[in-house]
Order: structure tokens, then sequence, then C-alpha cells
């Protein structure tokens, strides 16, 4: 999503559910949307992209809107989408967040890992962790100032264990493996980098997530 928006789509709409994506996107010329849809880590028959980033590029998506639905990621951003603010991050984008919620200064940051099929994933934790451990930095406080529960703590904990060999830790995942098995290694190369777009997708109607670009520069 970050990479799609980063590329100038016009916005990502997400859905838990193929054939309400499939209904909704055809109120869409053809060249103006594509159609994304992954199960278990591999492309659906009949859609133009799966959940690889690195189809993303300009030349296909941009001024397109992105119509996703992914085994995961699109249904924990449904769950959370009557929330105030709802934000998308990655490890490429997460110092962007990081800089969003610095400026806004949110009471309460609750950092949603989508996991696997309702499941602990290792990626999305570390990413939790990447995310937490930055906002302790940049605000010079503590790991107990800032964790309101274990999760936060597990987070950073494994994120400092891994920060500088994430690619290793992404080919010990469960879903690192699925991935690997299905020939996506530089989707997981892509995807353990740090701080590469600066692009925030953000909700701007309910499952309707929109680029806004973060140029704040925090010490």
């Amino acid at each position: 999503m970050v990479t799609a928006l980063a590329a100038g789509a016009e916005a990502v709409q997400v859905f838990s559910d193929l054939d309400e994506l499939l209904q909704v996107s055809e109120q869409w010329a053809p060249d103006k949307r594509i159609r994304a849809g992954e199960r278990g880590g591999a492309k659906v028959d009949g859609f133009d992209f799966g959940n690889s980033p690195l189809g993303c590029t300009p030349e296909r998506v941009k001024g397109r809107r992105l119509f996703i639905s992914t085994t995961n990621g699109t249904r924990a951003l449904q769950c959370v989408q009557a929330a105030p603010i709802v934000l998308a991050a990655a490890l490429i984008n997460r110092q962007a967040i990081v800089d969003y919620v610095l400026k806004h200064k949110p009471e309460t940051v609750w950092i949603v890992g989508s996991g696997w099929e309702g499941s602990f994933s290792l990626e999305d934790t570390v990413c939790a962790g990447a995310i937490a451990d930055r906002l302790i930095t940049n605000l010079g406080c503590t790991l107990e100032d800032l964790a309101e529960n274990d999760e936060v703590i597990g987070a950073v904990s494994l994120y400092h264990q891994w920060q500088n060999r994430l690619l290793d830790l992404f080919h010990h995942a469960s879903h690192g493996k699925r991935l690997l098995r299905l020939n996506c290694h530089e989707d997981l190369k892509y995807c353990s980098q740090t701080d590469l777009l600066n692009i925030i997708p953000i909700q701007r109607e309910p499952g309707v997530l929109v680029a806004e670009k973060y140029l704040a520069k925090v010490g």
C-alpha cells in the first residue's frame, strides 16, 4: 500500500471479501482501477496484482485506484476503520509514521499487527517494535514510559535483537518461508528495509487510504 501510493496511485481501497472488491471496483473504468487479490501469499487468479510491492511501479499504478484484498492486512484495516485516525505502517515508512505521531501527539497509539490468520507473526511484531523504538529515541523517554502493555515490550525486545538482521528474521518467519517457497525473495529484501519512503497511507473515508507525504525531520 505504501509503495503503491508512493508511485502515484490515487488511493488504496481495502476489502476483506474478494467478491465485494470485484463488485465495488466494477464501478470504475478499467484504466482507472487495479484489482489486487492475495490468499496464502499467492496472487488470486483473475486479479491484476497479488500483494507484491515490486509490481507497484508508476507506469502501472499512477492515477489509478488500487482495490486490494489480502489474507491479513486488509482485514485488520477493516477491523479498525472506525478509529479516529488510521495509518498504514511498514518498516519502509517507519520514520514517516513516527514523525506524524510526534507532530500530532495523540494520547494513545495502538499499533495493530495484522498477523497471520488471527495469530502472531514475527514480521508485524518486529515492525511494531521498530516504530516504538524510534518513538523512544525521538521522545527521549524510556521503554517503561512508553509501553502500556507487555506486547510493546516484547516487540521492542524483538527489534533490538534483530534490527541489523531484519532480512534474516524474515527468512525465519513462517510467512517469510511461505513467500520463499513462492520465489518472492526480492519482496522480502524490499520489505526488510527501514525508512525508505516518506509516504503515510491515511484513511480518508472508511476503507479508503490516500497518501500524505511527511517531510518533518526529528533528531
